[in-house]
């Protein structure tokens, strides 16, 4: 009888501890952001190779390994990136995203820093022995992620303007890399950044109320609903502008040019649900923002693909 009971308290043990240890791995891996880090990973190799490296082989690309490197200190930091910033956000999360601070619960706060410097490290260390000069760009970056969590997400403006230039410049990096400076991929560029201007935007107006409670001066809640609406459907209108002037200035042509086409009435439907003005709509309008942006990897991926064919 002892035998068997001990046994079934041994089996709930065991059960309890798997339960612990998973959660407490999720948790890591929502607190690092670590699935914004594989978008961008391979948001960053479609980029590379079919935007940025139009020039060399995908043999040599595959062995190029200073690209590879660049890539992965990229998505350590961005880990590391994603870890601070949850650092700085804790209390605002705990209303905002109570699912995962819930999740992230299982973990201490020490062992996200510990994390964090940790990636930080390898990271470095990685970029020291690819060149200096990455290791320069790398040490800009983790500052910036850094100075970002700590002060400038609080601060008007900047707090988006900021977010949303981390988020690219790893882009900006490997077309310094390969010296690909062209209309296009400018144009390119500032599409992408409006769009994630939006989406930051739309972002904020869901937490206004948060934001505001915890210090964070953003658009939505120094703004009236009004103000921040024109400055939303201002921004898709030259997100519009921006599309046109892509498909008839820049040659752009196969996917890529039907997803710049399909841009125009993704911004007008934008554009009628922020009349709606409200949160519902907000919310619908910051996954379709967010599915285009998804949309146009796959695009740029699969027109790639069928121009080196």
């Amino acid at each position: 009888m002892n035998s068997e009971k001990e046994t079934f308290q041994s089996k709930k043990y065991i059960s309890k501890s798997l339960y612990y240890r998973v959660s407490q791995f999720v948790g890591f891996l929502l607190g690092a952001r670590f699935f914004v880090a594989a978008l961008l990973t391979f948001a960053l190799y479609v980029s590379t190779f079919f935007l940025f490296n139009q020039e060399e082989s995908f043999r040599n690309f595959v062995f190029d390994f200073k690209v590879h490197g660049i890539i992965f200190c990229t998505v350590l930091t961005i880990l590391a990136g994603g870890i601070i910033n949850q650092f700085y956000d804790l209390e605002k999360d705990h209303i905002v995203k109570p699912f995962r601070t819930r999740i992230q619960s299982f973990i201490k706060q020490k062992y996200f820093l510990y994390a964090y410097l940790g990636l930080s490290a390898i990271s470095l260390g990685v970029a020291w022995m690819i060149s200096h000069n990455v290791f320069l760009f790398f040490v800009v970056y983790q500052f910036f992620m850094w100075f970002y969590s700590h002060k400038l997400s609080r601060i008007l403006i900047l707090n988006n303007l900021t977010f949303v230039s981390l988020t690219l410049y790893p882009f900006f990096g490997m077309m310094v890399y390969y010296e690909t400076f062209s209309k296009k991929v400018f144009l390119m560029a500032v599409f992408l950044f409006l769009i994630l201007l939006c989406i930051d935007i739309v972002k904020d107006t869901l937490t206004r109320s948060v934001d505001k409670t915890f210090g964070y001066i953003t658009i939505p809640n120094y703004f009236k609903s009004r103000n921040t609406k024109i400055i939303l459907i201002s921004l898709l209108l030259i997100t519009m502008g921006v599309s046109m002037k892509i498909i008839t200035k820049t040659g752009v042509s196969g996917f890529m040019a039907y997803y710049f086409a399909g841009s125009l009435f993704v911004m007008i439907l934008c554009i009628y649900l922020f009349l709606n003005s409200s949160r519902k709509s907000n919310f619908l309008t910051l996954n379709v923002l967010r599915l285009w942006v998804f949309i146009g990897i796959i695009a740029m991926l699969l027109n790639g693909i069928e121009h080196k064919l």
